[in-house]
């Protein structure tokens, strides 16, 4: 199975970047040696394989002495030809290869680890090489782990509490004995057994989920962990129905499936009647028995609708047992001849609003989307139960969705209240908002290319321009706060920062990671509260690991992503059109309002960073400052940004608007619908026109930067470096921006993952489909046919689509708007597929384009294509959504200590400070010493044993923007193509 993931973050005012690569499952090769020989080392190796091709990943481990500089060889057995490698250097000589350190990554400390990675070719077999070797010495060693796993209770039982619960495991060791099995409930040692058979029994386990593993020791002192298991301890004897709410076709049938959620005593009769609603649906049988036996398999209860041609019902039925806590299922009508997109769209809503399936936190009755379900989640944000403003967009767009099918926009209203209440920062949260002045929106202060060169000095003496949008907007809404939203917020408030850093339990909390530079991923960042009060961290909180200043004040700043505040707008214009079409304009009236409102204050992100006037800057001195519209580029850049002090006796505030500008951040379906759509004219004096203007801009920008071969490169910046500098001769220029292949961040270029291209290329196929507009044709022309060439879906579904890519060259000459006219062809600027991947949210986000271009253009190739992938993805479902597995080889970064000039996260030398929780931050700190609550999550011990030598761990991750992406292509294929 082809699975690779690459995603990416968003910035604080002054830094950027995330990796986070998975990598299909490979091969551990095992220890050579001890600390005790000069060189012992051992090598994990996996591989994501296609037919002709495949990526590795390999990480290496010292387990002798400190290397410095290394040399790593093996032999490959069936041929196999390295095509480009990263973060090493390679030769290959036949079937011998050498890969050999940068001058960053020489330097390995014992019990450290270095990464890299390359992509090669194969045919017939590709099996993994046996005979690593390191500087020479074979990476062989006799002593490996014992193999351990927990064959007893079953994965995601439920137990009765005050019932002892028996865990077994079968554990082995190939070159030795097993000498002890442990088992643990989460860190928590429950007991251990010496002899096989290896069982404990657990008595008195509490109510609640617990995750269950098996560590084996052998008689060397190796040791291996179990994969995990979840189980369930209930309080009282519970009725579990699945799922919750389901849809059915008026006079067709739909299943629900009923079990106990722990072994009775004796049989157990449940009745199931209907509770409420129309007698039009109706459920059989009504009574079901479960046995000591077959409590904990599913009986089916099929719901009928009648046949009648009536109205369209709903119904509750209620599951209810003696002694039992009964289960409820929520039941409703369709249209018979509703499409089947329509029943996929409901069945996979109902399975994200599914209180059970974990999506949301209900905080009193109001619906906070997580970023994902599950907690150990590491890449854009640092932490599962965080969230961002692309989720929030994407639950919006979710309920939109759900208007257009049903006519019922209440949820719709409901998602926009809850992010108005917690994403975007209220008044409240942005204190002296008022003392921000126009004429001097910020201090300078320069990025720089790595997390090492921080903090970054403040220089008043660069010239900074001035903020034209600040009086029009607080004339326009009489207000001093910018109606936005902030990128990231910890949900449950794991960190431990609180509301305003004050320490209590408030959740949401804002929170911020990226701020170091264009190298800094998401391994090497510190998170920070967005409202710094010296709380925590050091003598002057977390502000002088990112600013050097004489002296610091306590204050808060946001920072906004302004694709998911685009995204926001292009769903509120649909769902207008949408619910005006069903007679209920209304009903999203005051949404639609507020949207535009939002849409007002994103022109922040359509200026430079420092309000620098647009073209040719070369350095901060020679970049003159902005007056009036002169600093607008009028592209959606990588973020804006926002911020102030909390003492109103020192009160100041700053602006500032980005310089980079991404091809994967671009809306013109937002610019068109602020620009044109009456319901969503701004209310600022300029903003109609500036989106005007934008639309045009961002057209030309996407079509100065498309490849011979159809893909969109990265983009463009005002400020070379971050810092205004002197970029590459030769390079071509978006008036007067230096083209940048990889524009805000390095590792890996934000180019490469091809979830941006479908992201951005959505959203033309959306104003292409709505309007008809030429020129995005002419975009989509060229991209969807490259993008179906390198798209393969199968049977029993099997499909891959493009996941990185590598760009060469450059667009083809400089580029100066003058009002409509268009880019020239692209000849030397080409874009190869690397890889394909099984990324359920990217597959999604593909068919919708693909449907989209096809609605308009009447394109069967792409109109066949979208419906096999959507097709493709109804074969992978899960109790919670659609999904696949993922193999997180970059989990091995967890405890990477900081390496001089390479990775590991960056603490200054001598400076130190304490998380909520009591971690310590010095220079020895890990993105895992800063987070220790990871080892307390359900799912850590397999993280755990991959740190200790095992495979890496796989995951079935159901992140939120990819299930509602997944909803809305349903749905996306309902709106174009049902009468």
């Amino acid at each position: 199975m082809r699975s690779v993931l690459s995603r990416r973050a968003r910035p604080g005012p002054l830094g950027v970047a995330l990796a986070a690569t998975a990598l299909a499952a490979g091969t551990l090769v095992p220890l050579a040696g001890t600390a005790h020989a000069a060189v012992a080392c051992s090598v994990t190796y996996t591989t994501n394989q296609w037919q002709g091709g495949f990526t590795a990943n390999v990480t290496l481990k010292n387990e002798g002495d400190a290397l410095a500089g290394w040399r790593l060889t093996w032999t490959f057995q069936d041929g196999q030809r390295i095509q480009q490698a990263w973060s090493s250097r390679y030769t290959q000589s036949g079937s011998a290869v050498t890969i050999s350190n940068e001058a960053w990554n020489g330097n390995v400390a014992t019990g450290g680890s270095v990464s890299f990675g390359f992509n090669a070719s194969w045919s017939g077999q590709n099996r993994t090489p046996t005979d690593f070797a390191v500087n020479g010495t074979p990476c062989t060693g006799a002593n490996r782990p014992p193999a351990v796993s927990l064959t007893a209770p079953a994965d995601n039982s439920s137990h009765q509490s005050g019932t002892p619960i028996t865990l077994s495991a079968s554990a082995s060791d190939t070159d030795g004995t097993v000498d002890r099995v442990e088992f643990y409930n989460g860190t928590t040692l429950i007991g251990t057994d010496t002899t096989s058979p290896y069982s404990v029994a657990w008595a008195n386990a509490p109510v609640g989920q617990h995750s269950l593993a098996a560590r084996a020791y052998d008689n060397r002192g190796a040791s291996a962990l179990s994969t995990p298991i979840a189980v369930t301890v209930v309080g009282a004897p519970t009725i579990v129905a699945s799922p919750s709410s389901v849809s059915v076709r008026q006079g067709q049938t739909a299943t629900v499936g009923i079990k106990l959620a722990t072994q009775p005593t004796g049989s157990v009769t449940v009745a199931v009647a209907r509770s409420a609603g129309s007698t039009d649906l109706s459920a059989s049988p009504t009574s079901l028995t479960f046995s000591t036996s077959d409590w904990n398999t599913a009986k089916n209860v099929t719901v009928t609708s009648a046949n009648n041609g009536g109205a369209l019902a709903s119904a509750t039925f209620t599951a209810t047992a003696t002694g039992h806590t009964a289960a409820s299922v929520a039941v409703t009508e369709i249209s018979a001849d509703a499409s089947d997109y329509t029943q996929a769209f409901l069945d996979q809503y109902n399975k994200i609003k599914d209180p059970a399936s974990g999506y949301f936190r209900d905080i009193g009755g109001v619906l906070v989307p997580y970023h994902s379900v599950e907690t150990l989640l590491v890449e854009a944000p640092d932490h599962g139960h965080q969230t961002t403003s692309e989720a929030y967009s994407y639950y919006v767009w979710l309920e939109a969705a759900y208007g257009r099918i049903t006519g019922n926009w209440a949820p719709f209203n409901a998602s926009w209240a809850s992010l108005e209440k917690y994403i975007i920062p209220s008044a409240a949260d942005q204190p002296n908002a008022g003392r921000h002045n126009p004429s001097s929106p910020a201090t300078y202060a320069p990025e720089h290319p790595h997390p090492s060169s921080y903090p970054s000095r403040l220089d008043s003496s660069v010239a900074v321009g001035q903020d034209p949008l600040a009086a029009e907007l607080k004339s326009a809404y009489n207000q001093d706060h910018i109606y936005g939203m902030h990128w990231l917020l910890d949900v449950d408030n794991t960190l431990g920062f609180g509301r305003c850093g004050d320490e209590s339990d408030a959740a949401p909390a804002y929170i911020n990671t990226y701020q170091r530079g264009s190298q800094e991923s998401v391994w090497e960042t510190i998170p920070q509260p967005s409202c710094d009060t010296f709380a925590h961290g050091g003598a002057n909180g977390y502000l002088d690991l990112f600013t050097g200043d004489s002296q610091y004040a306590k204050q808060w700043k946001y920072t906004n992503a302004p694709d998911a505040d685009a995204r926001a707008v292009q769903i509120a214009y649909m769902a207008n059109k949408w619910a005006t079409e069903q007679g209920k304009g209304s009903q999203v009236a005051d949404v639609v309002a507020k949207a535009t409102k939002m849409g007002d204050y994103l022109r922040y992100a359509m200026f430079d960073k420092y309000f620098k006037r647009v073209g040719n800057c070369t350095s901060p001195s020679s970049c003159p400052a902005g007056s009036g519209k002169n600093s607008a580029h009028y592209l959606m850049s990588w973020y804006y940004a926002w911020g102030g002090a909390t003492d109103s006796s020192a009160g100041w505030a700053w602006r500032i608007g980005g310089s980079a500008n991404h091809q994967g951040y671009q809306n013109p379906l937002a610019a068109y619908a602020l620009a044109n759509d009456p319901a969503m004219k701004p209310r600022s004096a300029t903003g109609q026109q500036d989106w005007a203007t934008s639309l045009t801009r961002q057209l030309q920008f996407i079509k100065w930067l498309q490849a011979a071969d159809g893909g969109i490169a990265g983009g463009a910046t005002n400020s070379w470096n971050g810092q205004y500098g002197t970029p590459p001769t030769g390079l071509p220029t978006f008036n007067g921006m230096f083209y940048d292949y990889r524009p805000v961040w390095h590792d890996p270029p934000s180019n490469r993952w091809f979830g941006f291209q479908v992201w951005g290329m959505e959203r033309v196929a959306a104003l292409y489909s709505e309007t008809g507009n030429a020129q995005a044709k002419d975009i989509l022309d060229k991209w969807v046919p490259w993008a179906i060439a390198n798209t393969d879906v199968g049977t029993g579904g099997d499909f891959a689509v493009p996941s990185d890519m590598t760009w060469t060259g450059t667009p083809s000459a400089s580029f100066t708007s003058s009002g409509t006219n268009w880019p020239a062809a692209n000849p030397n600027l080409r874009v190869t597929v690397d890889t394909q991947g099984q990324d359920v949210g990217v597959a999604a986000a593909l068919a919708k384009t693909l449907l989209h271009y096809a609605a308009r253009s009447g394109n069967a190739s792409a109109r066949t294509t979208g419906e096999a992938l959507l097709d493709a993805l109804l074969e992978n479902q899960t109790a919670k959504g659609i999904a696949t597995v993922e193999t997180r080889g970059d989990y091995s970064r967890f405890d990477d200590p900081y390496v001089a000039g390479g990775d590991g996260t960056y603490v200054p030398p001598g400076w130190t400070g304490t998380m909520p929780n009591g971690d310590p931050i010095n220079s020895s700190s890990t993105f895992l010493s800063i987070r220790s609550f990871y080892e307390d999550d359900p799912d850590w011990p397999k993280v755990q044993a991959y740190l200790d030598g095992g495979p890496a761990p796989t995951f079935t991750y159901h992140r939120f923007w990819a299930q509602a992406e997944i909803a809305t292509a349903f749905m996306s294929h309902v709106d174009l193509f049902t009468p």
